[in-house]
């Protein structure tokens, strides 16, 4: 495939699993019973946060765990009619480059990538476990970012692996220390939910003024932020079981569950340019990793009614700033021609979600839903525009 292309590709959308002690390894003990600890249940471990057990993931040892793409005929459209749960039930002892970087690293060879951005996968469901204390939060990630920067680094110097340290605003002055100390690590990527922080005097959207000294340090140390797939804490209303884990609880039926990533993002993105973010911060960068772009089309027709209803509320075409600061990862069932014609293609991202089980089994099982697209077109979606986004830009 890299002969065929002539170059490697930039995955920016590259998973861990978490070490047993990477919510504890750095954690105050006696904080434990506030902020992450492990119990066993029927003979199963399980993490119990803020005092509730979470099992938003059946087994979070991750030990044995299924294959990378076990789910992706079920997302390609599910051809043969299974039962979503079948496609879990072969499992395998756990391989070292979910947890070992110099493995991760020598996988990127075999998959024929340059880089990757590494994210989460329990930490982005945390948080709103922790919401109504904003102290558990920040005790919680300043533990888990010095566990990251300690197992995989936030960049080492070599081009291959940023992992994206994870960061609330709960609390503005620890997100901006936090970031700070990030920063000093090297961090080129950041991370975040597509969520509405709960601070000390409760919720309050991350684009309040309130937040603006952290979103001032991040534009002006030019890296982008992240928001990724996890627990946004977004509600059924009542039409579906609560809680991130709950998508398939219902076993062969379908649920509004299956969505509420993508609306969590369009709200996220949307309120980004309502509140003027990026008339106060204009070099900031944005992008949604993992969160779908079926919503896009119908965001931009929102952000076009608004300018017609409101005129004179935004200073520029607020869709251009859309354009001009979000950079949008679809799944990879979702049609990238629409979202490259949507956003144009300097601003989509190629993204695997491997080793998760609804991602490619091999990132580079993408690269035919790109037929369609130009050379150049394709190789920004699939390296430059990582490239570009990982290489700090100041304002």
């Amino acid at each position: 495939m890299n002969d065929e292309l002539g170059y490697r590709p930039f995955d920016a959308d590259n998973h861990y699993y978490e070490a047993l002690d990477a919510f504890t390894r750095h954690l105050d003990p006696t904080l434990g019973p506030r902020c992450v600890q492990w119990c066993e249940i029927d003979g199963r471990r399980y993490h119990v946060v803020g005092g509730q057990v979470s099992r938003a993931v059946t087994n979070p040892t991750f030990d044995p765990i299924a294959p990378p793409g076990a789910m992706h005929d079920y997302f390609r459209g599910n051809p043969e009619g299974r039962n979503p749960l079948e496609f879990l039930t072969n499992r395998e002892p756990i391989r070292a480059a979910y947890r070992d970087r110099a493995a991760r690293v020598a996988v990127l060879d075999e998959h024929g990538l340059s880089s990757a951005w590494l994210f989460p996968t329990l930490a982005m469901l945390y948080e709103e476990l922790l919401k109504n204390d904003p102290f558990a939060v920040c005790a919680t990630f300043s533990a888990f970012n010095r566990w990251l920067d300690e197992d995989w680094g936030f960049d080492r110097g070599d081009g291959r692996v940023y992992a994206a340290p994870y960061l609330s605003l709960a609390d503005v002055e620890w997100a901006t220390a936090e970031l700070d100390w990030a920063l000093e690590r090297g961090a080129k990527v950041l991370v975040m939910r597509a969520a509405a922080p709960t601070t000390e005097t409760g919720p309050r959207s991350p684009f309040d003024k309130s937040f603006d000294p952290f979103w001032s340090r991040v534009a002006d140390a030019g890296v982008p932020m992240v928001i990724h797939a996890g627990d946004s804490g977004w509600s059924t209303n009542g039409f579906a079981p609560e809680g991130f884990g709950a998508t398939f609880a219902g076993g062969w039926k379908p649920s509004i569950k299956s969505f509420g990533i993508e609306r969590a993002a369009n709200d996220f993105i949307i309120s980004s340019i309502f509140e003027k973010l990026f008339d106060r911060h204009p070099s900031l960068r944005m992008a949604s990793i993992e969160n779908g772009s079926t919503f896009l089309a119908d965001l931009i027709a929102k952000l076009r009614s608004t300018d017609k209803k409101m005129p004179g509320y935004f200073a520029t075409d607020p869709v251009a700033t859309l354009r001009a600061h979000w950079w949008i990862n679809p799944f990879w069932e979702d049609d990238v021609n629409e979202v490259v014609e949507l956003m144009g293609a300097d601003r989509v991202l190629f993204g695997s979600d491997w080793p998760h089980i609804e991602g490619m089994p091999e990132p580079l099982d993408y690269v035919p839903e790109l037929a369609k697209l130009s050379a150049e077109d394709r190789r920004r979606v699939l390296l430059d525009n990582a490239v570009e986004l990982s290489s700090p830009r100041l304002p």
